[in-house]
């Protein structure tokens, strides 16, 4: 065929290339095949060896009511959007102070030192210090700073747990800024780009895409750990399963909750994997990440 006087060329695959196209599907069909029948086999195993255990009436009461599981699961939702709106307030915390500490770790020069040695303290004890201790020292340390005071414990709870992501998130940052290549600092700085504008336009874009699964995977965890500030009184979802415990007598509503929190980290769980496969694809194929 030709268009215009000029001949087109139809590009067809040979026959070699579709012979390995054809064995790639078979093969993929196969693994699936085999991955599927592993998975009912155990599946049926260890169903059978669960159900058959002396105890599992008893474990079944306790732990897996679905009468108590219906009845508790109103008051359970109604904690666990308490933990939504901490875990919302808490993500814009961490990501400002988290920044902030990371670009306090990247500046050069003697004159910054003692920001650097601020930003690096406090990194170090926040990464070193449980998350429950850290909620303990902020939920009841600064109450008892003004006594006449009442501060939500939502809130504390909410500083307690920005203060320890802060520190996760601003190592993460800072080690994808030191992966920039220092090219791309004296390109900017060439141009006639400021400290802070290189930082902002350069550095911390690109090590930002760098990073972006360590990241993800650090938002996965605080998802979980805003169940932790239950310990300073907050009716949330862990605190709502516990007094309906406590009533009860049975532990379906803990495992309600569990699931709930399985629920809402389903999703960003399933986005970090995606994103994390899409980045190693892209680096394996040569591409810019």
């Amino acid at each position: 065929m030709t268009t215009g006087g000029a001949p087109q060329i139809t590009w067809q695959p040979s026959a070699l290339e579709l012979d390995r196209r054809t064995h790639r599907r078979k093969a993929s069909g196969r693994s699936v095949l085999i991955a599927l029948v592993s998975t009912v086999i155990f599946a049926v195993v260890a169903g059978t060896l669960v159900l058959s255990s002396p105890g599992w009436d008893s474990v079944r009461e306790t732990f897996f009511n679905l009468e108590i599981a219906r009845d508790s699961l109103p008051k359970i939702l109604e904690g666990l959007w308490l933990n939504i709106r901490v875990l919302f307030f808490a993500t814009i915390g961490v990501a400002l102070l988290g920044t902030l500490l990371a670009v306090l770790r990247s500046l050069r020069g003697p004159v910054w030192f003692p920001l650097r040695a601020l930003a690096a303290g406090y990194t170090d004890l926040f990464r070193g210090l449980p998350v429950l201790i850290v909620l303990y020292l902020v939920g009841f340390g600064i109450p008892a700073l003004d006594p006449t005071q009442r501060y939500p414990a939502a809130v504390l709870g909410t500083i307690g747990i920005m203060l320890c992501y802060s520190a996760y998130v601003a190592e993460v940052l800072r080690a994808g800024m030191e992966a920039v290549h220092p090219s791309q600092r004296i390109a900017a700085r060439s141009l006639g780009l400021s400290h802070a504008k290189t930082l902002r336009l350069v550095v911390i874009p690109q090590g930002l895409r760098k990073v972006i699964p360590a990241l993800m995977n650090d938002f996965v965890s605080m998802q979980k750990d805003v169940g932790l500030i239950s310990v300073l009184g907050a009716v949330d979802a862990i605190r709502a399963a516990q007094i309906v415990q406590a009533q009860t007598y049975n532990f379906t509503p803990y495992v309600v909750a569990g699931l709930l929190f399985v629920a809402l980290s389903f999703p960003m769980i399933r986005l970090t994997d995606y994103v994390s496969a899409r980045m190693a694809k892209r680096e394996q194929m040569g591409g810019t990440v």
